[in-house]
């Protein structure tokens, strides 16, 4: 098949990528010129495992790259994956996308054939029909060939192509049988070699799996992270206890992981986006907001154990890890950000270091120390707080001794303690 993407950012790229992958023949559109002259050389725009490897293989021949539309009319299926970000009330600015929509539509209009446009990106089930649609048909005119489906991704960021070679779920939200039958024929190739769970339903109840899904996760980790604040203040092992409860096939071991928090660019921005849908019903979703309020509490506890041990007025702290997750230079909503901010306000002077996402941090907090290794961060330190279970920082030994005061506050469990240093877990 020939498949068009709109939008070459985090989404976009890995799928393009991962249909070429699958022997389709992709069209990459997005309005940088700069990103698309980057995907044309087969790099990738985006710190992610195994894409430049995917775009080295299949650029300039089943993968291009593009500013028009023009290919839109020639394939036989167009993803809209342009990003949704928050606004101050939580809620997602569909203006971008709105505009992809409306210009796809535009690129159909005078097309004879039927023409599937996949909404990818993460929208609300109302924003499908009050904004998206009208937006495409309002580019299409008359042309009434033209059909709106929903196709939400689970991609984690530092695992997007193994999640998108390996779902454990692929959701086809369409109202037609032919679209149904369409987004079966995109994926066919990855269901020949991969058992997935298949849910066909329709594009607002798809959309609504997205939310559902994230919103769940973020809740797991939250009530996780509760738990393991009480299991703190007992002065028990939470990872013990969360060890025992998952092995009860109801729960699972999975995000049972407690500590710092949640960030990135998907669970907080969902959890918002869904938690504002529903104030705009008059319903209060009053778990979800109790998720994020335990979320956002995680850091402020971990500069109170920070705190029990070092006075943090002119102190030098080490703050190892900036990215939200390891595998990736995303610091969107990492737990980082509320540290560094928190240490600032205590007139704390710090040092960070992160394996690849100091340049990013830097354009946010320009003002604070970066450093090439954690050996650096480390040396001289009267303390510091662990955010980023990044592996290297399990090998971290000898390097606590270089410390003026060596004193740990781990907050994702990757340290290991030893005599010589002060080492206080976040929920253990």
């Amino acid at each position: 098949m020939h498949i068009t993407v709109i939008g070459s950012g985090y989404v976009g790229t890995t799928i393009a990528a991962c249909f070429a992958d699958l022997g389709h023949d992709v069209t990459a559109i997005d309005i940088d010129e700069e990103i698309v002259e980057t995907l044309n050389d087969g790099q990738s725009p985006i710190s992610e495992p195994g894409l430049d490897d995917l775009l080295e293989t299949h650029a300039g021949n089943r993968l291009e790259a593009t500013t028009s539309y023009d290919a839109v009319p020639e394939s036989d299926v167009t993803f809209l994956a342009i990003g949704t970000p928050s606004n101050d009330d939580g809620s997602i600015d569909l203006g971008a996308l709105e505009a992809a929509a409306e210009a796809t539509g535009e690129a159909v209009a005078d097309k004879d054939e039927r023409h599937l446009v996949v909404i990818k990106s993460t929208v609300t089930p109302p924003s499908i029909e009050t904004v998206l649609e009208p937006a495409v048909h309002r580019g299409a005119g008359e042309n009434e060939n033209i059909e709106v489906g929903m196709n939400p991704e689970f991609l984690r960021e530092g695992s997007a192509v193994s999640d998108f070679l390996s779902p454990d779920k692929l959701v086809f939200g369409a109202s037609s049988e032919w679209g149904t039958d369409r987004l079966h024929t995109v994926f066919e190739p990855l269901l020949e070699d991969h058992d997935a769970d298949i849910v066909e339903t329709d594009p607002q109840t798809a959309s609504m799996i997205k939310y559902a899904n994230n919103a769940f996760l973020a809740s797991k980790i939250s009530l996780v992270n509760d738990l393991g604040n009480i299991c703190k203040e007992f002065d028990l092992d939470a990872y013990e206890v969360m060890e025992a409860i998952g092995l009860d096939d109801r729960i699972s071991e999975q995000f049972l992981r407690s500590g710092v928090g949640w960030g990135g660019s998907c669970f907080p921005k969902d959890v918002n986006a869904i938690i504002a849908a529903a104030h705009e019903e008059d319903y209060d979703p009053a778990v979800l907001e109790a998720t994020v309020e335990v979320n956002d509490r995680q850091p402020e506890r971990m500069l109170e154990l920070l705190a029990d041990h070092v006075d943090l007025e002119g102190a030098r702290i080490a703050v190892l890890g900036l990215a939200f997750k390891p595998q990736t230079d995303d610091i969107r909503n990492s737990r980082a950000i509320p540290m560094i901010e928190l240490l600032k306000e205590q007139g704390a002077e710090i040092v960070a270091y992160d394996p690849v996402a100091v340049d990013p941090m830097q354009e946010r907090f320009p003002d604070i120390e970066y450093v090439s290794s954690a050996a650096d961060a480390l040396d001289g330190a009267d303390g510091t707080v662990v955010v980023t279970d990044w592996d290297e920082f399990a090998t971290l030994d000898e390097e606590f001794d270089t410390m003026a005061t060596p004193v740990v506050i781990d907050g994702r469990r990757i340290v290991q303690p030893r005599d010589e240093i002060t080492y206080e877990g976040l929920t253990w």
